[in-house]
């Protein structure tokens, strides 16, 4: 059987590869080419992947009748720009998170994608696992109690790469846009959107915050504290606390790893290891847009995009005046 989509990468970006081991599930999508703005490299990654198609300029993939969706997983800075290009080119597009770095941005994409006709989502993969939607439905059903407190945290040395993109301030780099958004995502997925705001940041010799925590309050009574780093080891965890029990998540925004965990724990009960079926969440995120451009929704709405980025605008706003 044919696939009915085919894909183009735009940049050979590292993240692609999360993509090329996940597009392989799938019966409706393939992975046709990759872009790049040297034709050589594009070729190059082309031949080690086994792609068919490679373009020397992001332009030429956009101008390819064959090519149906884009995979836009260039620097942060960059994401608007192609975004709105490869919408008007007839293109739809799975934007990697942060979706932009704007406001002003996210309504241009989204205007755009709606003259174009085309869907734009926003590629927050985790968001598509069944091991997500088992901790909301543990909350919503009660087993934790009334939910008070979400602490988590995301973050990983990369203090012996200066040259990293994530340390560029013109990309629009920094922890919170790369790895802070996971736990701010989290948050307003569980509590919806937080009524205040607090911020603190430590900024790198290069601009961007290197560390950033935040605390974010929500009309429910609900607070989530979160931090972000590129200084700090390895670290992905999240913990739900409400009145009876509470919920650790061992790598919660990687929930197709083996490391995965959830682990509920309340009083007088013997620990217990949630254990849910555990498919790749890269396939999920495709087949979800998959089935937006056949006639449905992205699970991931403009409208918590847009939310999601205005509360990281306004947590960087909170740390200015800190």
């Amino acid at each position: 059987m044919s696939a009915t989509f085919n894909w183009g990468l735009l940049s050979t970006a590292k993240i692609n590869l999360k993509i090329l081991q996940a597009a392989p599930h799938s019966i409706r999508g393939q992975i046709l080419g990759v872009a790049s703005r040297d034709a050589e490299r594009a070729r190059a990654y082309a031949a080690e992947h086994g792609l068919a198609r490679h373009y020397g300029s992001y332009a030429a993939m956009l101008a390819d009748p064959d090519i149906h969706i884009i995979y836009n997983g260039l620097p942060n800075s960059l994401h608007a720009e192609w975004t709105i290009k490869a919408l008007e080119a007839g293109k739809h597009v799975l934007c990697e998170k942060p979706f932009a770095v704007t406001l002003a941005e996210v309504d241009a994409m989204h205007a755009a994608a709606q003259r174009a006709g085309r869907v734009v989502t926003e590629a927050f993969m985790y968001r598509h696992h069944p091991r997500t939607f088992k901790v909301k439905e543990l909350i919503e059903s009660g087993a934790l109690g009334p939910v008070r407190l979400l602490r988590s945290g995301f973050s990983f040395n990369m203090s012996g790469s200066p040259a990293n993109v994530r340390w560029n301030k013109e990309l629009a780099g920094g922890s919170i846009w790369d790895v802070g958004c996971y736990p701010i995502s989290l948050a307003r997925y569980l509590f919806g959107a937080p009524s205040r705001v607090h911020g603190w940041k430590v900024l790198s010799a290069s601009g961007v915050d290197e560390t950033f925590v935040g605390t974010l309050e929500f009309p429910g009574g609900q607070v989530a504290q979160f931090d972000s780093s590129f200084n700090f080891p390895h670290r992905v965890y999240a913990e739900i606390v409400g009145s009876a029990g509470s919920l650790y998540i061992e790598r919660p925004f990687q929930p197709s790893q083996p490391e995965h965990r959830l682990t509920l724990r309340r009083d007088g009960r013997p620990e217990e290891v949630i254990e849910i079926e555990n498919p790749d969440m890269y396939w999920l995120e495709m087949e979800d847009l998959h089935d937006a451009i056949l006639g449905g929704q992205p699970r991931i709405s403009a409208a918590e995009t847009r939310g999601h980025i205005e509360t990281i605008l306004a947590l960087l706003a909170a740390a200015d005046q800190a």
